[in-house]
């Protein structure tokens, strides 16, 4: 067996920014546009893809601010429900709704001097979206239920796993928000895109995971490294982490070989649903018109959108099954929050307790 490449002895230069690897082109100019904009104090939008560590970027901002003797506060817009998240960035006075038996103190003032991170900012709704232009433009609010207004100092930086220029367009987020977070962007590329980093990635992770569990996994058989970088990566750096995680937890010796791989990294899943094609319009068609739901004749103007909405059904149900019903799971691999799976399947009918089944 061929001990090749030796992660764990490889050179180290270091990270241009502490706690985040690699020295791609890519993220270079990642690091470049983080040390800019942390000096300022300027609003500043992450995008990028589910894993691609959009919030190591909102730390060293904050870390390498002004701020960084201030707090830094994390909140993620796409975990709670409006009223839940409301009360969790403004917070709220005692007897403001039915559980509200104490006063609270929001993550905005909680982040005064310092910064707030406002992951998943397009999972927030309309209502959410006004009081947060407010915060950005007058530096002000109110907690739930009270009438004082609080002042507040803090940055914001907001992360998105999608383009909210498409949100826009669809009017499911507001302009003028976004132009108000959209100071300075910063677009994270997904690994697929700086696979030359992905021996970087491997070693670190390979030394954090061997430190955890006692183990001594040192050295990577070459065609166990070739398949990490021919892999696509949809889940990013955080999919890469976890099958390294998994890879020491089950090596029996000091290398990691091919075996200790899932089947979807070595290209050996098969493939759980087949590849929509044009040509299955006409099919979709046809099984709408014979259940009553569409005509047949040109008169029928949304039939479009039934289309969409067929497809979009048959996709979140294939899924949920493929992930074992578990939502969060579900929702990370269709690229969506969780409160937006949980409308899509009241939406659609589905039960995801019974396989998707309606």
């Amino acid at each position: 067996m061929s001990r090749g490449f030796n992660p764990i002895h490889a050179k180290e230069n270091g990270p241009p920014i502490p706690s985040i690897i690699g020295s791609s082109p890519a993220m270079e100019k990642v690091y470049e546009m983080t040390r800019r904009v942390a000096r300022r104090n300027a609003s500043v939008l992450l995008v990028g893809e589910t894993g691609t560590g959009k919030e190591l970027i909102a730390k060293a901002i904050h870390q390498l601010s002004p701020r960084s003797n201030g707090p830094y506060v994390r909140v993620n817009c796409g975990a709670l429900t409006e009223s839940l998240l409301e009360s969790e960035l403004f917070g709220h006075v005692r007897g403001a709704f039915t559980g509200a038996i104490d006063n609270r103190t929001g993550r905005f003032e909680a982040a005064h001097t310092g910064t707030v991170f406002l992951d998943e900012i397009n999972s927030t709704t309309p209502k959410l979206q006004v009081k947060l232009l407010r915060v950005l433009q007058e530096r002000e609010f109110e907690r739930v239920g009270d009438t004082q207004t609080i002042r507040v100092d803090t940055r914001v930086v907001a992360a998105s796993n999608r383009d909210l220029q498409e949100e826009v367009a669809a009017e499911r987020f507001r302009d003028d928000l976004y132009y108000r977070l959209n100071v300075v962007s910063i677009l994270l590329p997904p690994l697929r895109e700086r696979r030359e980093d992905i021996p970087e990635l491997v070693a670190n992770f390979l030394n954090v995971y061997n430190e955890i569990n006692d183990s001594y996994v040192v050295h990577i058989d070459r065609r166990a490294m070739q398949a990490l970088q021919d892999y696509h990566w949809p889940g990013n750096v955080r999919e890469l982490q976890n099958v390294i995680e998994r890879a020491v937890v089950l090596a029996p010796g000091d290398e990691l070989t091919c075996d200790l791989l899932p089947d979807s990294v070595l290209g050996n899943e098969r493939p759980r649903s087949a590849r929509f094609r044009p040509a299955d319009l006409d099919t979709l068609t046809f099984e709408l018109v014979q259940q009553g739901l569409a005509t047949a004749g040109p008169q029928e103007d949304n039939l479009h959108t039934k289309i969409v909405n067929r497809v979009e059904r048959e996709l979140i149900a294939q899924v949920l099954v493929s992930c074992d019903n578990v939502q969060i799971k579900a929702a990370a691999r269709l690229g969506i929050n969780r409160n937006t799976l949980h409308k899509k399947l009241k939406e659609y009918g589905l039960d995801a307790e019974n396989n998707g089944a309606p």
